[in-house]
């Protein structure tokens, strides 16, 4: 099991994404919420999903709210919103 707790990171300016982390008894559940959900939905889950393996991270729900973000700013908020969880940062 993750030693994780509840965090956030990101907002939800024009070019950005808010990202929400909580722990979850078995596997990784994405929401997403995307101004280009249908075009960009499954790179974005896969690109959180790589996040999520990298650092190790097996039992979580995140929810992440995406207002047209690159892919680095999703990496970047997804690894602050786990490091911040694990009270790291």
């Amino acid at each position: 099991m993750d030693n994780l707790h509840a965090a956030s990171a990101g907002t939800l300016e024009s070019s950005d994404a808010y990202v929400e982390i909580e722990p979850a008894p078995e596997g990784i559940q994405i929401h997403l919420e995307s101004v280009v959900l249908e075009r960009f939905g499954e790179a974005i889950k896969s690109t959180v999903r790589e996040v999520l393996a990298d650092l190790h991270v097996t039992g979580a729900s995140i929810r992440v709210v995406d207002r047209g973000a690159l892919d680095c700013v999703i990496r970047a908020r997804v690894e602050t919103a786990v490091r911040r969880g694990r009270g790291e940062c």
